[in-house]
């Protein structure tokens, strides 16, 4: 009879390589190399997530290129539309979450998602989600590029989830108390969340910039109705009115715009360990 994934001598010794390792970054390593014993996948990050500053990059696993992508051009604005960054700094938030399940409803026929997350080619992600302070949360990011998580793979990430996050958290007091990381840049954030914020501010209505951010973020014109409680008709008239007021036609404007609005010509450092 074939051993379970459990019982695997292998499981164990990821495992014995977890309760052994003695600081932030062997604890991370020894993380992923235990998922990778539970499912197979193409790469993992541990990020932290500040409600007043940029996002830290504790671990990850990936190449230079997939890291240039993945993680240094998010950290350079656009993670303030991410779904899981807002979810991330939820009170209410699950300890885990399939990504697909965490987005608003027209989230993939969003710019956002066109022009970061598509291009990622992943097929699916699972992410694991802890408070670790109040307004700081770590989010485990375990993405696949060939095929979807099956119910199976997904139960047994749901049955080792406690032992995720425990280690997540002992990553994080490790990271804290080693006292050789930079600070997260606060004054970066402020920025951009600024000009998120007031994007439009010039020529936009309050109204009009709430329906703003919230189809830069993927919600549909009835999903943008329900969040703000106004009727999707009214939604219509005022995306007509800031589309015009903006001096733009189309979606794909909306985004590049903004995302001109949030660089400002400012190069931003990101915070990236491996």
């Amino acid at each position: 009879m074939a051993l379970s994934r459990f019982e695997d001598p292998a499981w164990h010794a990821t495992i014995g390589d977890l309760v052994a390792a003695d600081d932030d970054q062997a604890i991370a390593g020894a993380l992923i190399a235990a998922i990778d014993q539970v499912v197979s996948h193409d790469g993992a990050s541990l990020l932290a997530f500040h409600a007043d500053a940029t996002p830290e990059v504790l671990h990850h696993n990936l190449g230079p290129k997939r890291e240039k992508h993945y993680l240094h051009r998010y950290l350079a604005g656009p993670y303030l539309l991410d779904p899981l960054y807002q979810l991330a700094l939820r009170r209410d938030k699950p300890s885990m979450c399939r990504f697909r399940d965490a987005t608003p409803d027209r989230f993939h026929s969003s710019e956002y998602y066109k022009q970061y997350c598509d291009r990622t080619h992943l097929k699916d992600e699972m992410d694991f989600l802890v408070t670790v302070e109040d307004g700081i949360a770590l989010v485990l990011v375990v993405g696949r590029r060939r095929k979807m998580f099956s119910k199976a793979e997904l139960a047994r990430l749901a049955l080792v989830e406690p032992v995720i996050c425990a280690a997540m958290r002992r990553t994080w007091e490790l990271w804290q108390q080693g006292n050789k990381r930079s600070e997260p840049n606060k004054g970066i954030h402020q920025r951009l969340t600024e000009c998120y914020e007031n994007f439009g501010a010039d020529v936009l209505t309050k109204r009009e910039r709430e329906i703003t951010r919230l189809l830069l973020r993927g919600h549909s014109t009835k999903s943008v109705a329900r969040e703000l409680n106004i009727a999707p008709g009214t939604v219509m008239v005022h995306k007509r009115n800031l589309f015009a007021k903006l001096g733009i036609t189309s979606q794909y404007e909306l985004f590049s715009l903004f995302i001109e609005n949030l660089s400002g010509g400012q190069e931003i450092q990101p915070n990236v360990t491996n």
